[in-house]
């Protein structure tokens, strides 16, 4: 039976992610309460101790975080069985629209630390970029409509050096379908899920990964890129040889190799000013064998989508705006009604940087200074969990305000505000976490004999 009062959904989801940490259980919960009840940021671990959601000492909190565990799958299949936000599809229809993205935790200075990889970070300044050692991760979000901060965190995963990141976010996304379906959000009739994914994906390769699913795969390409259209039956007498299996070229940067699209639709918006589309539809890469395709077993595969050139009117911030090319895995749009459905959506996955934003700044995801990366793995668990609760409690939630900020309606709150007044309705959750027992603290290390084993120091992997 499904629950449809909030307070039961909360009081449910606390209860399930209790189930999931096998280890360390007591210590875990009442960490993940103490980060979602604190009005202020988190700056460390350590001060989490003295909120009174968390009943025990500083030590006991490092060692929940290094000698804990969490059942990540049973996570997962908690996280999914939440309310997941729909967004009106072009047949007038809800469908769920999915969000990929990888975040980084940077850590320079933990020489100590395996695992890690260059992370690709923007540095200020225009087309500046460093790569800094730290711990990639990938998540996946479900978006919401309209412009938000909210969005349903649904997996996260650490990706290890040298890993793939669009085969390990295929296998995410996998998981995470088979989740949503198994927890009745999605059956069979509905409308596909949508997975929108920024450039550093290989769109193409994702949808072939993801084949036998009903999802769609959307995302941004960069101008460099070169398509090609469905190869043409050579008329007259059949000729010798390997039939062509690429058509003309069609270069993004090369507007002479455009031909008329199959559909082009306008508009006018209160962002961007004009917004023009233009779609081809049957476009797909030449794949070579190198990469993720050196060990393919038989031809390459045709992969056909349908390639989309959006050109606005303005930019926020004065900038200059320049075409956007967008590629789909869908070979045909039904109408010109899904080419606009298709970039509008694209435009909603930007609300998974404020969620990154508020994890990091607020919740302190990347302020614990943490050794082991499976520590790192039960922190982020635990940051997911607290943001989850806001989002559950946010109809729940009372616009506790500073006086010098504006009053939001209680539809608009946002996650800080929300967060702000949660310590009132955390008061009225269950609380599966056991008091802790009475104990008397160890002798320590002995006076006068240090550590003389020191933590060797780690190679840093590959750029992720």
């Amino acid at each position: 039976m499904k629950r449809h009062d909030p307070l039961d959904i909360l009081d449910d989801f606390r209860t399930r992610v209790y189930g999931c940490m096998t280890r360390r259980p007591d210590a875990l919960f009442e960490l993940a309460d103490a980060i979602a009840c604190t009005p202020s940021r988190v700056t460390d671990v350590a001060r989490l101790s003295l909120e009174p959601e968390q009943e025990r000492g500083h030590g006991g909190v490092y060692d929940a975080l290094n000698a804990g565990h969490v059942d990540y799958d049973r996570f997962g299949r908690v996280l999914a069985a939440t309310p997941v936000p729909t967004v009106t599809g072009p047949d007038g229809r809800a469908r769920i629209v999915l969000a990929v993205d990888v975040s980084n935790w940077l850590r320079p200075d933990a020489a100590t630390s395996p695992d890690r990889s260059f992370c690709h970070t923007y540095a200020r300044g225009r087309g500046r970029a460093d790569m800094i050692p730290g711990w990639p991760y990938s998540f996946v979000v479900a978006v919401e409509p309209g412009p938000t901060s909210w969005t349903a965190v649904l997996s996260f995963r650490r990706l290890r050096p040298g890993d793939d990141a669009t085969g390990v976010t295929a296998g995410q996304l996998r998981t995470v379908v088979e989740n949503l379906r198994a927890a009745g959000h999605h059956q069979a009739g509905d409308p596909d899920i949508l997975v929108v994914a920024d450039a550093g994906y290989d769109l193409p390769r994702l949808a072939w990964l993801l084949a036998g699913l009903p999802v769609e795969v959307l995302g941004r390409v960069r101008s460099n890129r070169v398509y090609h259209r469905p190869a043409d039956t050579p008329a007259g007498p059949a000729r010798r040889g390997r039939p062509p299996r690429h058509g003309t070229r069609l270069s993004l940067r090369d507007a002479s190799t455009h031909d008329d699209p199959a559909m082009a639709t306008t508009n006018d918006t209160d962002r961007y000013g004009h917004a023009a589309a233009r779609a081809w539809t049957r476009t797909h890469p030449r794949l070579e064998r190198r990469g993720p395709w050196a060990g393919h077993e038989g031809p390459t595969p045709v992969i056909e989508g349908t390639l989309i050139s959006l050109r606005v009117e303005r930019l926020p911030g004065d900038r200059t705006p320049r075409p956007l090319w967008l590629w789909v895995s869908t070979p045909e749009p039904a109408d010109p009604a899904a080419v606009d459905h298709w970039w509008s959506m694209f435009c909603r996955r930007f609300d998974i940087e404020h969620t990154f934003r508020f994890l990091k700044q607020q919740l302190g995801w990347t302020r614990a200074r943490l050794r082991e990366p499976a520590a790192a793995d039960r922190w982020t668990a635990l940051i997911v969990t607290a943001h989850t609760q806001l989002r559950l409690a946010r109809t729940m939630a009372r616009d506790c305000r500073l006086p010098w900020q504006r009053p939001l309606p209680a539809e608009k709150l946002t996650p800080t505000r929300v967060r702000a007044g949660f310590r009132r309705i955390h008061q009225t959750l269950t609380h599966p976490a056991k008091p802790p027992k009475t104990s008397t603290p160890g002798p320590g290390r002995p006076h006068g004999h240090p550590n003389r084993h020191k933590a060797p120091i780690q190679p840093i992997g590959k750029a992720a």
